[in-house]
């Protein structure tokens, strides 16, 4: 197991048949990785981490899990940190780039490399209202 690696990332993790699937959403600070974490977990998914996530890679895989100062929290823009239901670790599945840019329509696959294992990689724009059904698509998809 290689040691915990703080990053600037949201993570979020749904249930599936086979378990729990994160993940891992990130871009530069203001780009709605919280916001868009509020919505998925308004949709039943579970908040992993808001703002910073611990990456760890185990057996060839890799998992997201909150640093223990914000443990069950969640910064909402304008209104603060409030309470959230979390789960305290889950695999990741995914990684999705937050972007204020025109996104590809059909775009070439893509990944992102963490501790030596790469993970796909979808970029989309948050403020999108098809946002939160994107990344569940794309998470089915895996």
């Amino acid at each position: 197991m290689t040691a915990n690696a703080p990053i600037h990332a949201t993570s979020v993790a749904r249930r599936f048949a086979d378990g729990w699937r994160a993940v891992l959403v990130t871009g530069p600070s203001g780009t709605g990785k919280s916001d868009l974490a509020l919505r998925l977990t308004a949709r039943g998914w579970r908040l992993i981490a808001d703002d910073y996530t611990h990456v760890t890679a185990d057996d060839g895989a890799l998992y997201a899990s909150p640093p223990a100062s914000i443990v069950d929290r969640i910064e909402v823009r304008g209104v603060g940190i409030v309470a959230a239901r979390t789960r305290p670790v889950a695999r990741i599945a995914l990684v999705v780039e937050c972007a204020f840019v025109p996104v590809e329509r059909l775009p070439e696959p893509e990944s992102r490399r963490f501790h030596g294992l790469d993970l796909p990689l979808i970029r989309l724009d948050p403020r999108q209202a098809s946002a939160v059904e994107k990344v569940a698509v794309a998470l089915q998809t895996l």
